[in-house]
């Protein structure tokens, strides 16, 4: 390969494999992460994400093993140098170089191409009525709302709020068991439930299919290092909120995100 032609998938490589948002857990399905990772939820201020934590104290306290914590701590401090050395500049940047509605618009439209994640995990739950509701959300956002820049749908009652499904949730309405918590590098807490359900969501959300499937060019890892972009503001104001004045951030990092996993699965 030519080195003017290799250089740009070197420099893409390096970051979007770790960094690329599966689901939404989120997104937006896809809680607190020490990385901007698949499985955390989807961008949320800190007042929402107070509203959150006050949320999930109506659920009772779901306990995960945690039998390789002393290499999660480690991790744990790992990924947060580099939130503080290389994603928090990339973010500030991106915030400062895109207007609000700007970004705005561009998380509507990835939002919206994940569609196929959604609308898979509803059928495999038995959650038919919500998989039709997805479709025409689907249909109403990118036709009416210019390919999903516009929540054109949020505006039609039975198709508003409609709550966000992903593998790791079908795997728990499976009642299939988190397993060990683990945090993962780059992409922060998990499980081994939910370290497969990340799988799934990468696998099923077209924005990754060019890099995965068609290997086309060089830029077929643009879509997925956009979609690793676009979220990176809110997944670090997430992880702030969580993390900044605890007595123990890891132990509140790892509580948030099973108990926020637990919430969006009873939904």
């Amino acid at each position: 390969m030519k080195p003017h032609r290799l250089l740009p998938r070197l420099a893409l490589l390096a970051v979007v494999p770790f960094l690329v948002d599966c689901s939404t857990t989120g997104t937006p399905s896809q809680a607190a992460s020490t990385a901007p990772a698949a499985s955390a939820p989807k961008p949320i201020g800190t007042k929402v994400a107070d509203a959150k934590t006050d949320e999930l104290d109506d659920y009772d306290t779901v306990e995960v093993a945690d039998p390789l914590q002393p290499f999660n701590r480690g991790m744990f401090k790992v990924n947060d140098v580099l939130y503080t050395a290389l994603f928090r500049p990339i973010s500030k940047g991106y915030e400062f170089i895109l207007p609000n509605p700007v970004r705005k618009g561009i998380d509507n439209a990835f939002e919206n191409v994940k569609y196929p994640v959604r609308f898979v995990n509803c059928a495999l739950q038995g959650k038919f009525k919500r998989a039709g509701q997805e479709t025409g959300k689907f249909v109403v956002n990118t036709v009416g709302g210019v390919g999903g820049v516009f929540q054109t749908a949020e505006r039609i009652p039975s198709l508003a709020n409609v709550p966000a499904e992903d593998f790791g949730q079908t795997l728990a309405t499976w009642k299939i068991g988190h397993g060990p918590y683990i945090v993962l590098p780059l992409f922060g807490p998990s499980s081994v439930r939910e370290t497969v359900g990340l799988v799934g969501d990468y696998a099923a959300n077209p924005v990754n299919w060019p890099y995965l499937y068609w290997k086309t060019g060089d830029w077929d890892m643009v879509p997925p290092s956009a979609n690793t972009l676009r979220s990176l503001p809110g997944q670090l104001e997430t992880y702030d909120s969580v993390t900044k004045d605890a007595v123990d951030p890891y132990i509140s990092a790892r509580s948030f995100y099973i108990q926020n996993r637990a919430a969006e699965a009873r939904k």
